[in-house]
């Protein structure tokens, strides 16, 4: 069982996510307001924190560097209803650990909760601390991806769509699902945008693009991160 700290206003969702939460086994502390956020983390040590990013008087982001600025290093996932590329990597390099938008599947926000939980057991912040499978290696902070000590060149869109992967290793990951959250919705971007995307990542990251060993389709379903345990 973990603790986490919940900070959402809206008292629908805070109240469902809770519940949720709750029945995974975890231990839900509520702020909501931005205000009530470090004090809580001061006072309940949390093992981990959802935060949302619009919240009333100080955003999302200003209580997230306030917490790094305290020298908390609990992992911070946070949710927005605002899916622009240049929101993620603010929110990235102000030190979150991972970035949900609105609307998102419970199923998924519990997977990425879990693999925050996970990681950060195993090591350190995830945020800070290098993700790796085979000679691949990828740090969040930076958005910088090496395969075999080569720094890789990846555009924002791939970086994205990898770490969305690794965020959910194991899992199958709709293109739907992978639409909404690297592309955000957009209307004018169709499925057949991931294929291409993934067909480019493999072509940088597997040694066997055409036969790959970690970045597999799920026929019919999606794509997955193999990561082998």
């Amino acid at each position: 069982m973990a603790r986490l700290l919940l900070v959402e206003d809206n008292p629908d969702l805070a109240f469902g996510l809770r519940a949720n939460l709750e029945l995974e086994g975890h231990q839900v502390d509520l702020c909501d307001t931005g205000d009530q956020a470090l004090p809580a983390v001061r006072e309940q040590s949390p093992d981990l924190i959802v935060l949302d990013v619009m919240l009333p008087g100080r955003d999302g982001f200003e209580i997230l560097a306030d917490i790094r600025k305290a020298g908390f290093t609990t992992p911070v996932l946070m949710l927005t209803a605002r899916g622009e590329e240049a929101d993620k990597v603010f929110a990235l390099r102000r030190g979150a650990d991972d970035y949900v938008t609105k609307p998102f599947g419970l199923l998924e926000l519990l997977a990425r909760i879990e693999a925050l939980l996970r990681r950060s057991q195993n090591g350190g912040k995830p945020g800070q601390q290098d993700f790796q499978f085979g000679s691949v290696r990828i740090n969040p902070p930076t958005r910088q991806v090496w395969r075999a000590e080569r720094l890789i060149n990846l555009t924002p869109k791939e970086f994205d769509l990898l770490l969305a992967l690794t965020g959910a290793p194991n899992q199958v990951l709709s293109r739907q699902l992978l639409l909404s959250q690297v592309w955000g919705h957009q209307s004018e971007v169709e499925s057949r945008t991931v294929d291409t995307h993934m067909a480019e990542l493999r072509r940088k990251l597997e040694q066997d693009p055409a036969s790959p060993e970690y970045l597999l389709t799920a026929r019919g379903a999606g794509y997955w991160l193999r990561i082998r345990v």
